[in-house]
C-alpha cells in the first residue's frame, strides 16, 4: 500500500470538512424531524420515540445528503451524469448509511440506558434527540469514510 502523498491528504481533509458543512443540513432534517415526531405524534412510546421516528427522520435526511453529496461535494468524480448514476450512487450511499443507522440506533439504545441508569433527562422532551445527536457524531465519521473511499472513490485515470 501507497503511502499518502501531502496534497492527497489535504484533499481528504478539504473533503471532510465540505462534507461536515454540508451534511448539517441533513443533521437539522434528522434532528428536527425527530424531534417533532417524537414530540407531537410518538409521545410517551418507546418505540415510536426511539425507533420508528429516527428511522423516518433518517431516511429523509440521507435522501438531503445524498444530494449535496452528488451535487457539490463529489461532483468532479462522477464522470457520467444521468438518471441512472443519480440512483446507482444513490442505492450506494443508502445502503452504507443504512448500516450506520444501524450502529447510530444501538448507540441511541446505549446512551439512553445511560441517561435511564443515572436518573438524567427524563421526561424531558429533548432526550431522545440528545441521544440521536450523540450517536451521530461517531456514526458521521463512518458515514465520510465510506462516501470518500467507497461510494465516491477517487479513480486513478492514469494508465498502469
Amino acid at each position: 500500500m501507497r503511502k499518502p502523498t501531502r496534497k492527497r491528504l489535504e484533499e481528504v481533509l478539504t473533503k471532510f470538512i465540505m462534507f461536515m458543512l454540508t451534511s448539517s443540513l441533513g443533521t437539522v432534517v434528522d434532528l428536527g424531524l425527530h424531534w417533532f415526531l417524537s414530540a407531537r405524534f410518538f409521545q410517551d412510546s418507546y418505540l415510536w420515540t426511539l425507533w420508528i421516528a429516527p428511522l423516518i427522520s433518517f431516511e429523509l435526511a440521507v435522501l438531503t445528503n445524498f444530494i449535496i453529496a452528488y451535487q457539490f461535494v463529489w461532483r468532479e468524480r462522477i464522470t457520467r451524469r444521468s438518471t441512472r448514476s443519480f440512483w446507482r450512487h444513490f442505492a450506494a450511499y443508502n445502503a452504507t448509511s443504512a448500516g450506520t443507522f444501524l450502529i447510530r440506533l444501538l448507540l441511541m439504545q446505549g446512551i439512553h440506558f445511560v441517561f435511564v441508569s443515572l436518573g438524567w433527562l427524563q421526561g424531558a422532551s429533548y432526550e431522545p434527540v440528545l441521544c440521536n445527536m450523540l450517536a451521530t457524531c461517531v456514526t458521521g465519521t463512518m458515514n465520510f469514510y465510506m462516501s470518500e473511499f467507497v461510494i465516491f472513490k477517487k479513480v486513478n485515470k492514469k494508465k498502469e
